[in-house]
């Protein structure tokens, strides 16, 4: 008899880690891998995908199921093991007050104990492991204990939306993924095997693309190659061999009177002929772009057109650069080498920490290398903008600003752009202090 009463408590603890296990399960599960698995027809993933959608009434269910097994297995173990205990101390020689007393108290603790490790700690343990896959298991059976509790399910679920509405409450909508979310994933992956180091680089990359601008990712006007239409047939191949780009604008008198792209092949081809070449007629059209255009308007532009270079203009129709496909590849996979020799990295990391940064380096990949907030509405793109930002006026060599949880210092000018910065992260303690 005494074996059988135990079964029975062992039995309903067991349920309790089998409901409390459920519950984690489903709340913890992910509706993209639930739907992903459902989609591949994995057994209970339909049902599990139900219930994840509509919480409410499935947590209502396990609770109404968790409380049940509480009240049995707390009454059985009182009236039963409680009773048996007390009448062995009492055959002892105990007092019947203190051999109550000390039965209850040994039941409850030796309860409570199982009753934790068995039907908390131990069933989340295994549901946090692999929740989709545990919820897909145990998703048929919550299904039918829901059914079989529907009115009462249904009654606490008005009960407490009603509690909700009374305290000025609204429900939770859909559950959104933000951005800060996507990165720790994808740098739990990375830390897991699952990405390489290059893979992670590559899908920040692509987050980064879809918040930039076309005056964020293009050549500025200081750096672009160019033909003149007006300067001599001799100027233009001598600017053609000494240009390391297959594409360049064509401009009339200067950059401000841009007309068009020139591949240079077909210009080589002409002058491989020896014919006699009219540049103006080999000149295309290409799109023209406002600097604040995004970049994934520009990717539209460019599928449009078959000059995948586009003229950067401002607001007064100034031309600020020009902006090509290799852009885009190179803001999401890195800087290739050039003709002249490999790239110059666009920052050193010193062994005190701190970092030596190209003024051109973009400040968003910045604020990502150094964990940092950027403000939304920003009128720079690069680290030198960052830092005339943070000093208010262009800066001398070696001059020092804090901007936030950093201070720069300019190591080099080269005429009045800012080409290299000495970057460091300033503590806290600092922080306060100043």
């Amino acid at each position: 008899m005494l074996f059988i009463e135990i079964t029975v408590v062992l039995l309903l603890i067991l349920i309790n880690g089998l409901l409390a296990m459920s519950e984690l399960a489903i709340v913890s599960s992910r509706p993209g891998r639930l739907k992903a698995m459902s989609e591949r027809e994995v057994n209970g993933s339909q049902h599990a995908l139900a219930l994840a959608s509509d919480p409410g009434r499935f947590l209502s269910a396990v609770q109404i199921g968790i409380t049940l097994v509480g009240i049995l297995a707390g009454a059985f173990s009182g009236a039963t093991l409680g009773m048996r205990l007390a009448d062995w101390f009492v055959e002892l020689g105990i007092s019947d007050g203190v051999a109550d007393a000390i039965a209850v108290g040994l039941v409850v603790t030796a309860i409570t104990y199982l009753s934790l490790i068995g039907g908390e700690l131990v069933p989340k343990r295994i549901a946090l492991r692999n929740p989709e896959r545990v919820a897909c298991l145990v998703a048929p059976g919550m299904t039918l204990l829901a059914r079989i509790a529907a009115p009462l399910v249904w009654l606490l679920d008005v009960s407490s939306q009603g509690v909700l509405r009374v305290l000025g409450l609204r429900e939770e909508g859909e559950a959104r993924v933000t951005e800060e979310e996507i990165h720790t994933l994808v740098a739990e992956a990375e830390s897991a095997g699952v990405l390489e180091p290059e893979e992670r680089a590559m899908i920040s990359g692509v987050m980064r693309l879809a918040d930039r601008s076309a005056k964020a990712l293009m050549t500025p006007r200081l750096e672009v190659d160019y033909i003149d239409l007006t300067d001599s047939d001799d100027t233009i191949r001598k600017d053609i061999a000494e240009s390391i780009h297959s594409r360049l604008p064509v401009c009339e008198g200067s950059l401000d009177e841009v007309i068009g792209v020139i591949q240079v092949k077909d210009l080589v081809n002409a002058y491989m002929r020896g014919e006699e070449v009219d540049v103006r007629s080999l000149v295309r059209e290409a799109p023209v772009i406002p600097d604040t255009a995004a970049a994934l308007d520009v990717i539209d532009r460019f599928k449009e057109s078959g000059v995948h270079m586009g003229i950067v203009v401002d607001e007064y129709g100034n031309f600020e650069g020009v902006v090509t496909a290799a852009d885009f590849l190179e803001a999401i996979a890195g800087e290739f080498a050039e003709a002249e020799g490999p790239a110059e990295p666009d920052y050193v990391r010193r062994p005190d920490g701190s970092y030596i940064v190209s003024g051109t380096m973009a400040a968003d990949e910045l604020a990502d290398l150094l964990r940092i907030k950027l403000p939304k509405e920003r009128g720079y793109h690069t680290v030198a903008g960052l830092v005339l930002s943070a000093f208010g006026r262009l800066p001398a060599v070696g001059e020092t600003a804090d901007s936030g949880s950093l201070r720069f210092e300019v190591l080099d000018l080269d005429g009045r752009r800012i080409d290299k910065v000495l970057v460091v992260k300033i503590p806290r303690r600092r922080r306060a202090k100043g």
